[in-house]
């Protein structure tokens, strides 16, 4: 299946001699929730920005359903919506005419229908004929996030649109995007909250200094990537760890309570059995256990680290 957009050595440098993009190649599958995940300053926004046509690409191409998106600018931009991070909205005119204005932009006739749905959607039904200049600042967010859904676009971009919101809206928000996925839309966000693409993403792309880290199904990463955890709650404190033991990844907490065996979830053979096996051997008894397993914010600081070349 043809992705709906995509990104093939891509490369960005601003004037100055920031290198914000290094040779990014990306898929993107039409239907899909894609999360990108990176630190401040990683090339989320310009890899965005150059896909959405706001930015010109140094090198490489981009595709969005098939078309260029500098030689074929118009057919590209009229299938893509884009929520930014700033709230820069048109204080003085009303929520109704700014959203239909928008949707005149992408030569879209006029669909009131559409305009309503939307704002009901949204919760802005009710704001409809008030300026912006007067709404709150997560009002402000739903009237970027209805401009950018008042064309009807098929490929929606999200650039951390939950930054600094109310916890209404971010509900809100997630329950409407799941909507638009039913019917179709591709979307793609960046956020700094973790968790919301750890419950939303079908997969997720990391990216660090402008260079794609990994991209995988958020299942398969976090089976790759992730640690399992069993904690060991002890009948009686050890003072340190047996050296008989010392070459398993065992960890004493510091009250000497707890041991905590980390493994890797890929590996056939866990070593958990031959652990319990030595701490008979040794007198070591537990009452209790407890099995964890890595959360993607814990796989994604380590995969960020990996590229930086730190020790993880």
């Amino acid at each position: 299946m043809q992705p709906v957009i995509s990104v093939r050595h891509l490369s960005k440098v601003y004037e100055g001699g920031f290198q914000a993009l290094k040779d990014v190649n990306l898929d993107i599958h039409r239907g899909e929730i894609f999360a990108l995940l990176g630190p401040n300053g990683a090339g989320k926004t310009t890899l965005i920005s150059i896909i959405c046509g706001i930015v010109n690409p140094g090198s490489g191409q981009v595709l969005a359903d098939g078309h260029d998106v500098v030689k074929e600018y118009r057919a590209a931009r009229s299938i893509i919506g884009l929520v930014p991070q700033e709230l820069s909205t048109d204080a003085f005119e009303s929520v109704w005419s700014a959203v239909s204005f928008s949707r005149g932009l992408y030569g879209k006739p006029r669909n009131d229908a559409h305009i309503e749905k939307v704002l009901k959607a949204l919760s802005l039904w009710d704001k409809r004929n008030n300026r912006i200049m007067e709404l709150s600042g997560g009002m402000k967010r739903r009237v970027l996030i209805a401009k950018a859904l008042s064309h009807e676009p098929r490929i929606l971009f999200l650039d951390e649109p939950t930054a600094g919101v109310d916890v209404e809206l971010r509900r809100d928000m997630w329950d409407m995007v799941r909507d638009l996925r039913s019917q179709g839309v591709t979307i793609i966000l960046t956020t700094h909250y973790i968790e919301e693409a750890e419950e939303m993403a079908d997969r997720i792309g990391v990216i660090n200094k402008g260079e794609i880290v990994v991209v995988d199904e958020k299942k398969s990463l976090m089976q790759k990537l992730g640690k399992k955890q069993l904690t060991l709650y002890l009948q009686q404190p050890l003072e340190a760890i047996p050296e008989a033991l010392s070459r398993h990844p065992l960890a004493l907490s510091d009250d000497g309570q707890a041991l905590t065996f980390t493994f890797d979830v890929q590996s056939e053979a866990t070593g958990i059995a031959q652990v319990l096996r030595e701490l008979n051997q040794h007198g070591i008894d537990f009452r209790d256990l407890h099995s964890s397993e890595s959360s993607l914010e814990e796989i994604f600081v380590n995969l960020v680290k990996g590229a930086r070349g730190d020790r993880v």
